[in-house]
């Protein structure tokens, strides 16, 4: 698909004034309200989700977790803050030819700004960051969780997708196709066989769906 070069809005620069910086940081954070996940809009959906529409599920998915030996509150604030540098650099999608390495140093700068020059290394600052650098390392049993959650929860959107706008008008396979298979923990590996138990369900007559959950007509 082609497509335009993303153009990065100019980091903020601070002015010295804590009140006033983090005003700036708070109002930064609008833009994934309204920023549309570039997947989506890659896939002709209409009106579709934004970045906190994402991270806010992911964030009550967190909740949903019976697993006594996760840090459910970390998991659930480590939702909230995963995507945190798309508020600068937008969701960078795989075809736009930016290198991950490259990837990663943006959004690392962007969370060097909101966290120095908009928050001035408050504790809180530092809490954002180290629960933002926790995920990106990937090795903690909370950031390997909140990572299936995240694949899960766009795999979820793509059948909400499909059940709207008719499962053969977007080709959105690929998107279960990179999530489903990929999840490790238990209990969001069982979410994902229903969600696929689910879809199968789509495309099968009324007498067929009745058969596949033991119904008789």
């Amino acid at each position: 698909m082609a497509s335009s070069k993303r153009v990065f809005p100019p980091l903020y620069k601070p002015i010295g004034v804590p009140a006033k910086d983090r005003l700036a940081f708070i109002h930064i954070l609008e833009r994934l309200k309204t920023q549309k996940r570039t997947g989506w809009v890659d896939h002709g959906i209409p009106n579709p989700e934004s970045i906190s529409d994402h991270m806010y599920r992911m964030s009550v998915l967190a909740m949903l977790s019976d697993d006594p030996n996760l840090d459910v509150p970390k998991c659930v604030m480590m939702a909230v803050v995963h995507d945190l540098a798309e508020a600068q650099v937008g969701d960078i999608a795989p075809r736009e030819g930016i290198p991950k390495a490259e990837k990663h140093r943006l959004e690392a700068e962007a969370m060097y700004n909101f966290v120095h020059d908009m928050l001035h290394d408050s504790p809180a600052a530092q809490r954002i960051y180290a629960l933002w650098e926790e995920y990106e390392a990937g090795k903690s049993a909370e950031a390997k969780f909140v990572k299936d959650l995240d694949r899960f929860e766009m795999a979820s959107q793509a059948l909400e997708y499909e059940k709207a706008h008719g499962a053969e008008n977007h080709g959105l396979e690929p998107f279960f196709e990179s999530s489903i298979p990929k999840l490790q923990h238990p209990q969001v590996k069982e979410w994902g066989q229903a969600l696929l138990a689910e879809r199968s369900t789509l495309h099968l007559t009324e007498d067929e769906v009745i058969e596949s959950v033991g119904g008789a007509k």
